[in-house]
């Protein structure tokens, strides 16, 4: 990565820590997906009860495996054999000791904004359970929150709408349309611009682009 850039992010980041922290969140940065990943292990308690959202951040940086293959309980949906035991997990996330997920976009005030469909995502971290923890992208950083909304919309839908193979306007032309498609993921958007409980959401901004 260009070492501009690189400065630009570490010195980015600083700010967005500083707001998190205005907030009652926990901010930290890692220059790499290597780094992140040891960070998140860090805070991570051996043993410990774990859930996820669909995040594509917490893959690319290998939590999810080293999650899986490691000293935790995990509740995985995404290893449920029928529609019962995929409620199961979704339910049992709620109380789990650490939730992991992404945000679509974050300000550079430290407000987060997320798009979800199903809404197990911004339910979990809205509420439930006692940890968040979200592995987030530098290219993921915007000025205000109606930027965040936008980008949340325009560019991150579109994508895993795209990834998803679903039957809405936006899989077609790139673009929201504000539609109500059966298929639609923008069902509930979630602003998080503070945490009654203090440190129980936890950022890690990392210095790479991760996601979308």
């Amino acid at each position: 990565m260009n070492e501009n850039r690189i400065k630009r992010n570490r010195l980015l980041s600083e700010q967005i820590i500083k707001g998190l922290k205005s907030r009652n969140m926990e901010g930290y940065y890692a220059e790499t997906k290597e780094e992140a990943l040891n960070k998140a292990l860090e805070l991570l308690p051996k043993g410990c009860t774990v859930a996820w959202g669909g995040s594509m951040s917490i893959q690319e940086i290998g939590l999810k495996d080293a999650v899986c293959q490691g000293d935790y309980v995990e509740y995985n949906r995404e290893a449920a054999k029928t529609a019962e035991e995929k409620r199961a997990a979704a339910l049992a996330a709620y109380d789990c000791d650490y939730f992991l997920t992404s945000t679509n976009a974050i300000t550079e005030a430290g407000v987060m904004v997320n798009v979800d469909g199903v809404a197990n995502r911004v339910s979990a971290i809205a509420f439930g359970p006692k940890n968040v923890l979200m592995i987030v992208g530098m290219n993921k950083v915007v000025k205000k929150v109606e930027d965040a909304v936008s980008r949340s919309r325009n560019e991150a839908a579109p994508i895993n709408a795209q990834r998803f193979g679903l039957d809405t306007p936006c899989t077609k032309t790139g673009a929201c349309f504000d539609c109500k498609s059966p298929d639609t993921i923008c069902c509930q958007i979630l602003i998080t611009r503070f945490s009654k409980i203090a440190g129980r959401i936890k950022v890690i901004l990392v210095g790479e682009e991760l996601g979308f």
